[in-house]
C-alpha cells in the first residue's frame, strides 16, 4: 500500500487533554506532524459518537508553552486515536512549527511541506 502521509510524523510524548463539550480525557501525545496527533486511547474512553471534533490541549517539556488545537477524530483504535488538526491559532502552530523543524532534521524537507500545508489551507478540499 502506498504512503499517503504528506507530513512526517515526528515522536513526541506529552500528557495531554482531550476535550469534547464538557467531556474530557487525559491521554498521551504520541506522535505529531503539521496536521494531524496519535495520541494514546484513554482508558474512560466515551466520546460522543455523534460528534468527531475535539480540542486538544497539551504543554511544550519544561515550559508553560500551551498548544491548542481543534482536531477532528479520523480514526478510534483500541489503543490509539488518529486526530486530523483543523485549526490551530498561530502562536500554536508556530510552536508546532519548530518542534517539527528541530526533530525533522531537514530544513528543504520542512519547507516542502510547509507549502503543502500552505496550499491545502489556500484550498481545504485537497
Amino acid at each position: 500500500m502506498p504512503e499517503r502521509r504528506k507530513f512526517s510524523r515526528v515522536m513526541y510524548r506529552a500528557p495531554a487533554i482531550l476535550k469534547q463539550g464538557e467531556l474530557e480525557w487525559h491521554a498521551q501525545v504520541l506522535d505529531l506532524s503539521l496536521k494531524g496527533v496519535l495520541l494514546s486511547r484513554p482508558e474512560n474512553w466515551q466520546a460522543d459518537p455523534e460528534h468527531n471534533a475535539f480540542l486538544l490541549v497539551f504543554y511544550l517539556h519544561d515550559s508553560d508553552v500551551e498548544l491548542d488545537m481543534d482536531c477532528i477524530l479520523v480514526n478510534n483504535c483500541e489503543n490509539y486515536l488518529h486526530l486530523y488538526i483543523d485549526h490551530i491559532d498561530i502562536d500554536s502552530v508556530s510552536h508546532l512549527k519548530r518542534l517539527v523543524e528541530l526533530n525533522v532534521g531537514n530544513d528543504e524537507l520542512l519547507h516542502r511541506e510547509l507549502a503543502q500545508l500552505t496550499d491545502h489551507m489556500a484550498d481545504p478540499k485537497s
